[in-house]
Parts: C-alpha cells; sequence; structure tokens
C-alpha cells in the first residue's frame, strides 16, 4: 500500500494509470499474491484505485499536491536533501554556519554594489522597469562568450541564454530534456540540491561514486550500460561537496561514454572563479555537442543578484527559450545590467583576486584545525570553499550535525550528498564559514561525547 501511495505522490502514477498485475507485482515486491490482493482491497476501500472486472486496477480521484520530501526514502531529517538549507536560512544570524553553501556577506564586494546600484539608478526608465529580452543582454552574452573562451570553450553569444541563477539553468535543462521516469546520473557524493530538483522532476537518480579525478569511469561505464541515462549532471571544477578536480584522462573517458551512448552532460561550473589555474572542461573537449555548460554569478558576487547563464547547441536554443518565456516570460534585466557593469569596469576581477586569496588562508586554516581535533581532509583542495572530511572511526556526522545545532552551529553531514547514503562519516566544511574557534572547541567535545557513548 505504501509502495502505490508513494508512486502516487511522485506522480509515476497518475489518475487512470494502470496498476501492475497481481502477479507482476507479487513478485516486483518479493511477497505473496494474497498479500498483493489484501493491499489492493484495502486501496480500493480508501478510494485510491478501483478494480475494472476483466482489466484490473486503476488509480481513481484527484492528484495530491506534489510533496517533495515524498519523492524518496523516508530520511531522518538531519540527512534530507532540504535539512542545510533550512537550517542555514531559518537559523538565528548568530548562529556558526560552516555547513551552508556561501561566502559571508563581509566577504562580498558591497561597495562595488552600491557604486554600480547607484549608476544604474540614473539610467533610462526602460533600463529598470521594461522586461528584458528572454535570451538576456546581448552585451552580456558576449562578454560571457569571451570569459568562456579563455577556458577553451567556444560559445557564441547565440549559444548562450542568461538565467536567474544556475539553479534555474540545471532546471531548465531538465524540463528540456526530462520526462517523468527518465534516469539522470549524478555523482555521489554531489550537491544535494540535484537530488531535490531531480524528484521535483520525477526523474529515476542513479550515482556514480565520484574519486579524487572524477566519477569512477568503470562504475560510469556500468550505470550507462544498465540505465541508459538521459542527463549526466556534474562539477567539473571545483566539484561539490569534494573540492576535487576533474582529469583530462576520467573527461576524455567519460566523453566517450557519453557519445557512444547518447548521453547528454550538464557541466555545473558555477565555481569557475574560485579557481587559480583553470580545470579541464567537458565542454571545451566536447565543442557545445553532448555538454550543456552552466554557470553563474551568485557565489561570487551576490546572492540577492541572481544572474546565471546557459551555453549549448545552437539547435537546442530556441525551444529552451520558449521554456523560459514560458515559466518566467522575460528576462531579468537589472540583474544582468549590473553584473555586466562589474565585470567590465574591472570591479570583479579586483574582487575575485582578493578572494581566491583569503580563501587559501581560510582553507590552509581550516584543514589544520580539523586535523587537530582528528578530523581528516579527503584531499586538500587546490582552491575553493569547500572541505570534505571523514570524522574518526564510528561516529555518525549526523547525530553530530544534530547535537551541533543545538549548539548554534549549522553542520552539513555527508549523507546529505550521498545518494547511496555512504557517506554517514563525512561532513563538509565550508573554508569561509569555519573560522570561528567555538567550532573545533563544540566538535571536539561532542565527537568525545559520542565516542564514549558509543563505547
Amino acid at each position: 500500500m505504501e509502495h502505490v501511495r508513494s508512486r502516487i505522490a511522485a506522480r509515476t502514477l497518475v489518475p487512470g494509470a494502470k496498476l501492475a498485475s497481481i502477479r507482476s507485482f507479487a513478485q516486483t515486491l518479493g511477497v505473496s499474491k494474497s498479500t498483493v490482493v489484501e493491499a489492493y482491497e484495502r486501496l480500493g476501500a480508501e478510494g485510491i484505485i478501483r478494480a475494472r472486472p476483466g482489466s484490473g486496477f486503476y488509480v481513481v480521484g484527484h492528484m495530491p499536491p506534489l510533496s517533495l520530501a515524498e519523492l524518496g526514502p523516508r530520511l531522518d531529517r538531519a540527512v534530507d536533501p532540504f535539512w542545510i538549507s533550512r537550517q542555514s536560512f531559518e537559523t538565528q544570524d548568530d548562529f556558526l554556519k560552516p555547513g551552508c553553501g556561501w561566502l559571508p556577506t563581509s566577504w562580498l564586494a558591497d561597495d562595488a554594489m552600491r557604486r554600480t546600484l547607484r549608476a544604474l539608478a540614473r539610467a533610462p526608465s526602460e533600463r529598470l522597469l521594461d522586461y528584458g529580452a528572454p535570451m538576456g543582454s546581448i552585451a552580456l552574452r558576449q562578454h560571457l562568450s569571451r570569459r568562456m573562451g579563455n577556458h577553451g570553450i567556444d560559445a557564441p553569444p547565440d549559444q548562450i541564454v542568461l538565467t536567474a541563477s544556475g539553479t534555474e539553468a540545471i532546471d531548465l535543462v531538465c524540463r528540456f530534456h526530462l520526462e517523468p521516469g527518465d534516469t539522470v546520473l549524478v555523482d555521489d557524493p554531489c550537491y544535494f540540491n540535484f537530488h531535490a530538483l531531480l524528484r521535483a522532476h520525477r526523474a529515476n537518480i542513479v550515482g556514480v561514486r565520484y574519486t579524487p579525478t572524477g566519477p569512477d569511469d568503470e562504475a560510469f561505464a556500468e550505470a550507462v550500460e544498465a540505465h541508459r541515462p538521459k542527463l549526466y549532471i556534474t562539477n567539473s571544477a571545483l566539484q561539490n561537496p569534494t573540492g576535487a578536480i576533474l582529469s583530462p584522462l576520467v573527461a576524455h573517458r567519460i566523453l566517450k561514454i557519453a557519445e557512444q551512448s547518447g548521453l547528454v552532460i550538464v557541466e555545473d561550473d558555477i565555481f569557475a572563479d574560485f579557481e587559480h589555474t583553470p580545470a579541464p572542461r567537458l565542454a571545451a573537449f566536447d565543442g557545445l555537442d553532448r555538454v550543456i555548460h552552466i554557470g553563474s554569478f551568485s557565489k561570487t558576487l551576490s546572492a540577492s543578484v541572481r544572474c546565471g547563464f546557459i551555453a549549448m547547441r545552437r539547435d537546442w536554443i530556441d525551444d529552451l527559450v520558449d521554456i523560459k518565456i514560458a515559466t518566467r516570460f522575460g528576462g531579468d534585466r537589472l540583474a544582468g545590467d549590473m553584473v555586466l557593469s562589474l565585470l567590465q569596469d574591472g570591479a570583479y576581477r579586483r574582487h575575485m583576486e582578493a578572494l581566491r586569496e583569503r580563501l587559501a588562508v581560510a582553507m590552509s586554516r581550516t584543514s589544520a584545525n580539523l586535523k587537530k581535533i582528528g578530523i581528516t581532509p579527503w584531499l586538500e583542495p587546490t582552491a575553493g570553499m569547500f572541505l570534505w572530511a571523514r570524522l574518526p572511526e564510528g561516529l555518525d556526522a549526523a547525530v553530530i550535525a544534530r547535537k551541533a545545532l543545538d549548539e548554534g552551529i549549522v553542520l552539513a553531514p555527508g549523507n546529505v550528498f550521498s545518494l547511496s547514503q555512504s557517506a554517514g562519516g563525512f561532513l563538509r566544511f565550508n573554508a569561509s564559514q569555519s573560522l570561528n574557534e567555538r567550532l573545533y572547541r563544540t566538535l571536539e567535545r561532542l565527537m568525545e561525547t559520542e565516542a564514549r557513548r558509543r563505547s
């Protein structure tokens, strides 16, 4: 009964859909046919399904409201894909947030943003009040084209569409490529909101083990062969949560598999500007044939001024723009103008140079402080803000995270990022948010207390 209810909640069974036969359903779940008969009878009594003599059982009634919390296994709230975001957004300002995914406000380009706002306030009224073009500012798209060229990506302005964020960019790509029930590959671990977004699209999600040089290519090939996925979503540079970088060798192997299978790759590159030296890009090797390249300025400039972009093959652009018009109408003209102004006057370049140096210092301090209390980094990232680290043997990151929350600290337990739930001993630390000594004192005490309790 729960299996049928969950499929209805996930919209993989809609009103009028025919259920599996009693024999087939019994074989699928490994139960007796009499168990399935009783379950169908009870669901019928509740008015959820109805028997049609000689035909089978069908879903009836109105479709329930979409509940993302019901689209996967019932997880403890500490390992729910929404847990970190909810706690980071909703807790008080005096909480420490080493588990959040953004920079402290004091690290962002506040003065440059204010100067740009004052300049835009003097612009003609249409720049402040009118809808923007659906593809976005041509001037900003030209600038982005040149920037991507520095990473070896050939993306003319007519192959670039501006979006409100990296998240909206992925959402648009999913709307364009996916139907409910399609399979999507993700890294394991990966950014937790990939899981939530794909569940909202009623996709079947399959994880592939991630290594310090990219996805395990043998496991990747096996997953492609077994599941025939439509998409693979990944970070090539400074992968979230591990901080790892894709190697050229692995990139070529993944692209070869994608070409042979017809797989489309979504390369989420929102951390590109944190790099000291550019990493290999799948879109550069592929030439935007099977790879869709996505970026954003939300992490580096402002979470309030939402501006991202999609670069993709030319024959997909018109259909994608139609979906954008259908879901949000025009473009965000003001945000695009602000970003372009900051990119053109050198303020962004200077801001990022200072930010990269500041993050390098923070990363070094965070790594050293974690090692002192027995938490071991999985690798030492070359740049960026994230450090993926393992707790001492036997400790559960979700347990530590719940206890830390009671003491005003928001952590990011590993299984939030892991589809296979195999990262229970890991935490993701944001180095820029991990500079308060109270974090390490509290972690050390909580780990000692939990170790004693378990012994």
